[in-house]
């Protein structure tokens, strides 16, 4: 048995991998791993990585091989890699691409090379009944629409499907990137923006076309977006998560191609208009009159001859919305993320019908550039005065939460910190709508909620942006596609319980590049001893993962 002590890595036959957070090659080590395992846990000393399916899949898709996986692991690895995980790393990546989706005339073909898989598949309860007849020994045909439906479905039974039935064009549309914007400011793709689209596009083979961009909030998603879009050069529909986000999609649009106005259209809760380039909700998408009605807007997808579907953060792809795309696949797809973590668990539908990740920049690389912030996260334990101690421990579980998150010691913090940072755009971000009324009428601060109006919230983040506003208090629908580049502190008042997606949202309000020392700073307060406390622990593993030192004080200490 080799036995290497200097290696931070030990990976155990249950394919999970323990990694030394202190060791010299720490680094290394976590660059090697995460393309292809997922993080699970990271307290201070040991992370735990586990090896899916899933997530050699996704690796397999990006153009890494088993080789280089297993290569990796041994060079960092204290002892042996046991046999079967060693196996499952070769079988699992070789069944990418074992099964292929072809386009015969106007039919589609399931392929492989393999003619024990057909005969396995054709046998299979399931995927028969989506299946048109057997053509021979390596050839199964399909039944005409189920091109989504039949990707779900080997997915779900160990078979990813290697989609090279190919897209329609869609309309043509002219469109480039300019040079400089239309303040007059140079303008053009960095080289990992430009690797990113590269990536999708895969040079216009039919392995491009159709996958997810994972790069962290204040990486440019928007921009990546229109780089794909100049590549493409077609009628293209954007789904976003709000009013704001459709209107910051239009406004970099016209800003930085050459698109005329009358070419970009919004179709939303205020404004239908659907033209070459629409930008939609997927709050209207999901809209119906009742649970057994149809839903009103779905005919957007059909309305034009769309090339290019965007799905703008990606990882919120409501249910329906999913559906619809099972019937989407002649179109191309690309997902915007900055973390592909779904706290619903359906990160297999996102790789079966929107597509496998084509690129993952990390965090900790662009900061590393310049490109975004460096991010300072603390939290701070606050303690839960005497008079609330009663109810919390006579509350039920699910309530005892929200007491100890909405701890009225939490101002107290919130006023220290922003003695601190007296100079800096701060935002201050919040689960629960009383919580955030008292904070924001204490502190004299203007407050966003989802019942304030679209253009008064266009007001209060243009006054944020300009300086007007020093302070500012959000609620939840702040977290997403919401694009204020001078905010340079943000204080979590209360969080989803323990959504790591939320966390690398609400991080990502604060990460776009600073002048000056380029520091963030991102404050969780957390009612020490309690519920809060516990889910707190779940948040901090997106920014362990990606590399973020999460340091936690009493705040007595402040």
């Amino acid at each position: 048995m080799i036995y290497n002590p200097a290696n931070p890595l030990i990976v155990q036959g249950d394919k999970t991998i323990l990694l030394e957070v202190h060791n010299p090659l720490f680094e290394e080590a976590r660059a090697i791993l995460s393309p292809f395992a997922e993080l699970e846990k990271s307290p201070e000393h040991i992370h735990t990585y586990r090896i899916s399916p899933l997530s050699l899949w996704n690796a397999a898709a990006s153009g890494l091989n088993a080789e280089a996986m297993l290569d990796g692991l041994e060079r960092y690895s204290k002892f042996d890699i046991p046999d079967n995980v060693r196996r499952d790393i070769l079988d699992y990546v070789a069944r990418y691409g074992l099964v292929k989706l072809v386009k015969e005339g106007e039919g589609l073909l399931l392929t492989s090379r393999d003619a024990m898989v057909i005969l396995e598949l054709w046998r299979h309860k399931e995927v028969n009944k989506l299946l048109a007849g057997q053509v021979d020994a390596h050839t199964l045909e399909l039944k005409p629409g189920l091109r989504g439906k039949i990707k779900q479905t080997l997915v779900k039974i160990g078979f990813p499907v290697e989609d090279l039935a190919g897209y329609v064009d869609g309309t043509p549309l002219a469109i480039n990137l300019g040079s400089q914007t239309k303040s007059g400011l140079p303008f053009g793709l960095r080289a990992y923006q430009q690797g990113a689209v590269d990536a999708f596009h895969a040079g216009g083979s039919l392995q491009g076309g159709s996958g997810v961009l994972v790069l962290p909030c204040g990486a440019g998603k928007t921009v990546i977006g229109l780089g794909v879009m100049t590549k493409l050069c077609c009628e293209t529909l954007i789904l976003t998560t709000n009013i704001t986000a459709v209107r910051q999609w239009i406004n970099e649009i016209l800003d930085k191609t050459g698109l005329d106005p009358e070419l970009v259209g919004e179709y939303s809760g205020e404004v239908k208009q659907i033209r070459p380039v629409t930008v939609s909700t997927y709050q209207i998408l999901t809209h119906r009159q009742s649970k057994e009605d149809e839903f009103t807007h779905f005919q957007i997808f059909d309305s034009k001859n769309w090339g290019l579907i965007i799905y703008d953060e990606v990882h919120l792809l409501p249910a329906p919305v999913f559906r619809a795309t099972s019937g989407l696949q002649a179109k191309r797809r690309l997902g915007l993320t900055a973390t592909l973590v779904r706290e619903d668990q359906q990160e297999g539908e996102v790789f079966s019908l929107i597509g496998p990740k084509k690129c993952d920049v990390p965090w900790k690389v662009l900061e590393k550039q310049g490109w975004i912030a460096t991010a300072e996260c603390l939290e701070v334990r606050v303690p839960l005065a005497e008079e609330f101690r009663m109810e919390y421990a006579m509350a039920e579980t699910r309530a005892k939460f929200r007491v100890a998150s909405e701890n009225p010691a939490k101002l107290v913090v919130v006023r220290e910190l922003l003695k601190r940072h007296r100079d800096d755009q701060v935002l201050i971000i919040g689960q629960y709508i009383d919580q955030l009324v008292q904070i924001a009428e204490e502190l004299k601060a203007p407050l966003i909620t989802g019942k304030v109006n679209t253009q008064e919230r266009e007001r209060l983040y243009d006054g944020f942006k300009t300086g007007e506003i020093k302070v500012l208090v959000v609620s939840k629908v702040a977290n997403f596609a919401i694009d204020l580049p001078d905010a340079s502190v943000a204080i979590q008042v209360s969080g989803t319980f323990g959504s790591r997606q939320e966390e690398a949202q609400r991080l990502g309000r604060i990460l776009r590049p600073k002048s000056g020392d380029n520091t963030a700073h991102f404050y969780s307060l957390v009612t020490k001893d309690s519920r809060d406390q516990e889910f707190a622990m779940n948040r901090q593993l997106f920014l362990t993962e990606q590399g973020y030192r999460y340091r936690i004080i009493d705040a007595h200490e402040l």
